[in-house]
């Protein structure tokens, strides 16, 4: 549980009232982070659209890379919730366990694609505090991607910074969405 208070379901307006009660009707409750991301309503829905946004089917970045990023950004931002989330949703995209796994060593592991492992180093580089693309990777992103493939990675990157380190700040828990317990590498750190 995080050290900032989730409030009762009744201080949040109607409108998130009612989503949530839909929510817990058809037994998929709101999240702890989505509960304090609506202490601010209108942030909430910014930080929605902008997901919606990025995680959108016309999108130039197909989904399963999409999650393999997001679950090495989690990883490194120590985002226990967003790995178990995000790793979830990678097993729903098809991306075999052993893959998830292998994410922290990426760059030597077979299991990756030159393509998946030119994204899967743009997220480091941009992550790790410190660190910005150097030339090399910079080609190696030209040559696997398209300039507006280029752009929404990097828009994909920074959303999933934001949030993991929105949830890693406030101490938010993992809460078992994922059924394979990738979850565990957020709690070494």
């Amino acid at each position: 549980m995080s050290w900032i208070a989730t409030p009762t379901t009744d201080r949040y307006p109607w409108y998130l009232r009612w989503v949530f009660a839909v929510r817990d009707i058809i037994g998929r409750p709101v999240s702890e982070p989505v509960r304090l991301w609506a202490r601010t309503p209108r942030v909430l829905a910014a930080f929605l659209r902008l997901y919606r946004a990025i995680d959108r089917a016309a999108s130039p970045i197909e989904p399963a890379l999409r999650s393999l990023i997001m679950v090495r950004i989690s990883q490194i931002n120590v985002c226990a919730f967003c790995i178990d989330l995000n790793a979830s949703r990678a097993l729903e995209r098809g991306i075999a366990e052993d893959r998830l796994w292998a994410l922290e060593s990426f760059e030597t592991s077979d299991l990756f694609s030159e393509r998946e492992k030119t994204a899967l180093a743009f997220a480091e580089a941009v992550t790790i505090t410190g660190h910005t693309p150097d030339a090399t990777l910079k080609a190696r992103l030209k040559a696997a991607f398209s300039d507006d493939a280029i752009v929404e990675l990097a828009a994909l990157i920074a959303f999933q910074n934001m949030s993991s380190k929105f949830n890693a700040a406030l101490d938010i828990p993992a809460e078992g969405i994922c059924r394979v317990p990738i979850a565990d590498s957020a709690s070494a750190g």
